[in-house]
């Protein structure tokens, strides 16, 4: 093997990714129990994943957001969540979160579109976002650094 070759951080420390994947399971727990649907937790996977450049994770999480009931076009616009009409109140405060936790503005920035997210959603649900923006960050990385591959397969439509 050549040092030029991924080294999948997953395989080569599994007793971490494993601890990963306990607390994204405990995450799903908290952030459910706060009335986050997990819709919404994709959205926040998703605009995390676009923003870092993660494919795998895109792959993975757009995959996980129609299963969850997304919809292809506020898939396809997510990125221009701003522009568009296709997201309520709760859903931009979340994708705020997201980019703060994600892009870290300057701080003027952060706290500002930080505070107008706790406004809409109230303690609990801003809290366990930013840890979900947080955890994804953190996905995104391991996904990137390990070069993990994003496999051809058939898209699948899901009916409503």
């Amino acid at each position: 093997m050549a040092v030029s070759d991924p080294l999948f951080l997953d395989k080569a420390n599994p007793e971490l990714w494993k601890s990963l994947g306990v607390f994204s399971d405990q995450l799903a727990v908290s952030y459910r129990s706060a009335g986050i649907s997990d819709r919404l937790a994709e959205l926040v996977n998703l605009r995390v994943s676009q923003i870092n450049g993660c494919s795998y994770c895109l792959d993975l999480h757009i995959r996980r957001a129609l299963e969850a009931g997304e919809t292809m076009q506020r898939i396809s616009l997510l990125g221009l969540w701003e522009d568009v009409d296709l997201f309520d109140e709760t859903e931009r405060a979340a994708l705020a979160i997201a980019e703060a936790a994600t892009e870290l503005p300057c701080y003027e920035e952060r706290v500002a579109a930080l505070s107008s997210a706790r406004l809409v959603l109230g303690e609990e649900q801003f809290s366990v976002i930013q840890w979900l923006a947080i955890s994804m960050n953190a996905f995104n990385r391991i996904s990137i650094l390990s070069r993990h591959p994003v496999r051809p397969r058939e898209f699948v439509a899901v009916k409503k």
